[in-house]
Formats: C-alpha cells, structure tokens, sequence
C-alpha cells in the first residue's frame, strides 16, 4: 500500500515567486552579514589610535552592535526562507490524508438517555 496517495483531479498551483526567494537567500545571508559587519572592521583601523581604555570601549560598543544587527539579519533571513518553503509545500500537490469510510458520517450517534447511568450520583 502506498503512504502517499495523491488526491485524483486536483490541479497544482505552478510555482511563484517563493522560489525566487529561496534561490536569492543564501547570497542574502552571505552579502548581508559582510555589510553589517564592515563598521566593526572600519573602526578597527580607524578608531585604533588614542587612549587604550577609551578605544577598546568604544571597539566594544561597536563590535556588540554589529553583532546583534547580525544576528537580527540571520534571524529575518530565516524567518522569509522558512515562510518561502511554507508557500511552497503548500502548492505542492495534495495527499489523500484519511482514506478510510466512516461509519456513521451521515446520521451521527446519540447517546441512549433511557439507558441507567452505572456510576452512582453522590449527594
């Protein structure tokens, strides 16, 4: 028997544009991080000079900055790729999910009132 069977007479949704997306995303994640992270770099050569503790605090700064505008890019990047993917399986073809009858679909039971409950009423 197989797992995956497909829905017969349903049509699929050709692809759109997620898949434009998906292809421009690594370069995204690759271009993005070295341009956030050239300031850190730019103020390493030109913020070096003059009093050690001043320097070094204001590089900190920077550095931290730089990295938390890094990490907010990583995240965004993920976030457009995972809902890129999403669009995707969702236009992908449908699946037979349940393929079995149900007995009683078309009158559902109801419960017999007249039957005595076995569970004694406290009070």
């Amino acid at each position: 028997m197989n797992a995956f069977n497909r829905l017969p007479g349903f049509v699929q949704t050709p692809a759109g544009r997620e898949r434009d997306v998906l292809r421009l995303l690594p370069s995204v994640l690759v271009f993005g991080t070295l341009v956030l992270a050239l300031p850190s770099l730019a103020a390493r050569v030109f913020l070096g000079d003059g009093d050690l503790v001043e320097a070094s605090t204001r590089l900190q700064m920077i550095d931290i900055v730089a990295f938390s505008i890094v990490v907010l890019h990583w995240t965004a990047v993920f976030t457009v790729g995972l809902a890129a993917f999403i669009v995707m399986v969702m236009k992908g073809p449908a699946y037979v999910a349940d393929a079995y009858p149900l007995e009683d679909s078309e009158t559902p039971d109801t419960p017999d009132c007249r039957q005595p409950s076995s569970t004694p009423i406290a009070g």
